[in-house]
């Protein structure tokens, strides 16, 4: 119990929620009320260390549940963490009196960019940098990529081309289909996923880009992992990870206040302030990857991303739509005709980077390039 409640554990996730529970009882006198240059900038670093500190517990206890449970179901832990809880705060928007039809879309289309250009090219040209060309397995990469196609493009793309409600907005009938299409799928994904394929999602032996089945555990890199799980160290390290996950999702919003000011004031991009936090939401994640592709796992680089994008679509797609038709809200999901492209292009590029190959530097440049490419856009359309 000392090992997984160390002092240094118990300091940071004191001091943590401190910080969370103080500035949510000061929220009013805070962040309803203008701010000076000094206050938001003093506000905006407490916010930003707490939220790093916190990441960094995050990545702590997702690498001891990663090599305790190995891949995929360690990661897929600190996705599905996150991802939910990006879900509730989107929800959330939306159920708020302003209206906010593209908040699913424009969050998706976010994540996309960061974690598959920003984070995906960091940890191809770290892990290079170190150990040259890695390896992965190209099966289960190449799975990612089909669940991204029938997932993001059923829901991003096709409502630009098809009648629906008018304006890229699906139809009634059309919302409920494709929910529980989206929803059904994922589901099936996910048990195929931990059940009879998971050797497709883990790290395979040196040499080969694949584990043939049903060689599943023999060939892992994670032959640290325990034959005898600790069932009570789990459920404590998952506990961990929910409470160093939700002050970052709770702070995210404040967060958001501030540097909606910041970008007011600087007279910067409106869409900067999103990208911002989604940076910083995924931020534990993003964290994560890197130093996988630093420690030569790069498979669980690869969950970490990719699955995060796909999760991000197989849960907030259904969830926006069914806010939309309960409560009777405009959903636009259809990307604009710039977001397409680069849809289309990060896809493109993502396949030629994992069809079976070892990675390489300039793939890692390519992609970071293609994140550029994005952000000039944010600030010239």
């Amino acid at each position: 119990m000392k090992t997984i409640l160390s002092t240094k554990t118990i300091i940071r996730l004191i001091t943590i929620w401190i910080i969370v529970i103080g500035l949510m009882l000061f929220d009013q006198q805070i962040f309803k009320t203008t701010f000076s240059p000094v206050s938001a900038i003093t506000i905006f670093i407490i916010l930003l260390a707490t939220i790093l500190t916190a990441s960094f517990g995050v990545v702590k206890e997702a690498d001891e549940l990663a090599h305790k449970l190995g891949e995929p179901f360690g990661t897929l832990i600190l996705t599905l963490s996150i991802v939910t809880i990006e879900v509730v705060l989107i929800a959330a928007v939306m159920l708020g009196p302003a209206e906010s039809p593209t908040i699913g879309k424009d969050s998706i289309f976010s994540v996309m960019m960061i974690i598959m250009n920003l984070v995906v090219g960091l940890c191809i040209l770290l892990g290079s940098a170190k150990y040259k060309e890695q390896e992965y397995n190209a099966q289960g990469t190449l799975s990612y990529f089909s669940m991204i196609v029938i997932l993001g493009a059923t829901s991003l793309l096709l409502p630009n081309f098809i009648q629906g409600a008018g304006n890229g907005a699906f139809t009634t009938l059309q919302a409920i289909f494709i929910s529980t299409l989206i929803i059904l799928v994922y589901i099936a994904f996910l048990y195929y996923q931990l059940k009879g394929y998971s050797h497709l999602y883990i790290q395979p032996a040196k040499g080969n880009l694949e584990i043939q089945y049903p060689s599943q555990i023999q060939n892992s890199v994670n032959k640290d992992a325990p034959k005898s799980q600790d069932k009570k160290e789990i459920w404590i390290r998952s506990a961990l990870l929910i409470l160093m996950i939700l002050p970052i999702v709770l702070l995210s919003h404040q967060m958001a206040v501030v540097v909606d000011y910041g970008i007011a004031t600087a007279k910067l991009p409106i869409a900067l302030g999103g990208i911002l936090i989604a940076i910083i939401v995924f931020t534990p994640e993003s964290i994560t990857a890197v130093k996988a592709a630093r420690n030569n796992e790069f498979q669980r680089s690869i969950n970490l991303c990719h699955g995060a994008f796909v999760s991000t679509v197989g849960l907030t797609v259904p969830a926006v739509l069914l806010v939309g038709l309960l409560k009777g809200k405009l959903v636009l999901l259809g990307l604009t005709g710039t977001e397409t492209v680069l849809f289309t292009m990060t896809l493109l590029l993502s396949l030629i980077s994992f069809l079976g190959k070892r990675t390489t530097p300039i793939l890692g440049i390519i992609h970071l390039a293609l994140f550029a490419v994005y952000m000039m856009l944010v600030f010239n359309p």
